[in-house]
């Protein structure tokens, strides 16, 4: 290729073999007619070899009179006071192992020692010293 044409797209062609092709899709065809006929013709098939279930019902389930009421104070305790104890008891399961270790729950807010990321090691002595009145040294500044 002349070097005139180094960002030239040339067109690529691929050699495309018939016989290759029809011999892969005849499987291809095959399995989809199984699928298909499978789906149409099983569903039927399943249906007639389905079979009642020949039990009898349990005592106390036919013709059961008792009706179970909930008051309003039942269902505030199920739907209420259920979910809430279980807040509890997790809440319980989570911080009682380390109130009985001695540790502290809640975060320290005090000052702390003061950081300064990226200053010198030796705190504010490695500064350097104003050289006269006007000088700027030692510290931060800003006009506008």
């Amino acid at each position: 290729m002349p070097a005139s044409m180094g960002d030239t797209l040339l067109p690529v062609t691929t050699p495309v073999s018939l016989s290759t092709r029809t011999r892969r899709s005849r499987p291809r065809r095959t399995g989809r007619a199984a699928a298909v006929s499978s789906v149409v013709l099983g569903a039927p098939v399943l249906a007639l070899l389905a079979a009642p279930a020949h039990a009898d019902v349990p005592e106390g389930w036919a013709g059961q009179d008792e009706v179970n009421n909930l008051d309003f104070l039942g269902a505030l305790a199920l739907y209420a006071g259920a979910p809430l104890l279980l807040f509890v008891l997790i809440g319980l399961a989570v911080y009682l192992p380390a109130m009985v270790r001695g540790e502290k729950l809640l975060p320290d807010h005090s000052g702390g020692e003061a950081q300064w990321i990226g200053g010198p090691r030796q705190g504010v002595a490695e500064l350097p010293a104003p050289d006269g009145d006007d000088s700027r040294a030692g510290g931060a500044s800003g006009s506008w």
